[in-house]
């Protein structure tokens, strides 16, 4: 049986240098830096898509309203709305109303960014009554 001596090799390899934690601190800032950015933008977008879907359900409320009277209007003025923040629980992010008036043929439904929302690129989305959806760019519904 052969003796093994423990030199200077089997100290050397028992942990990490300075510079290897470094570089693996640096590794993970950069990674963090990309991906943060991207993370936020997915939270815009399904903040917009809850917002997209609240003016849906609030256009089909409408459409209810004018089968019933064949009106939008409620005795000649504009409905009360029976949500007007999205989400309709927790904090909003959008706020919802009707964007200018409402006539007997036409309405036009708008979803305004609000707080941590309003930085959003598309801006205040809308829907009117012949289904055409506005945003300020193109591909935001």
């Amino acid at each position: 049986m052969t003796k093994r001596k423990l030199g200077s090799a089997a100290r050397e390899a028992a942990g990490f240098t300075l510079i290897e934690l470094m570089i693996v601190v640096a590794i993970i800032g950069i990674i963090a830096a990309i991906a943060y950015p991207s993370y936020q933008e997915h939270v815009r977008k399904t903040r917009r898509s809850v917002a997209q879907a609240d003016l849906m359900e609030l256009a089909q409320w409408m459409e209810r309203q004018y089968a019933q009277d064949y009106s939008y209007l409620d005795g000649g003025n504009a409905p009360t709305l029976p949500f007007t923040v999205s989400p309709r629980s927790g904090t909003a992010f959008y706020n919802l109303s009707f964007s200018g008036n409402v006539t007997q043929n036409a309405f036009t439904l708008q979803a305004a960014p609000t707080g941590a929302q309003s930085d959003d690129r598309c801006g205040t989305l809308t829907l009117d009554s012949a289904g055409t959806r506005g945003a300020a760019e193109a591909d935001c519904w």
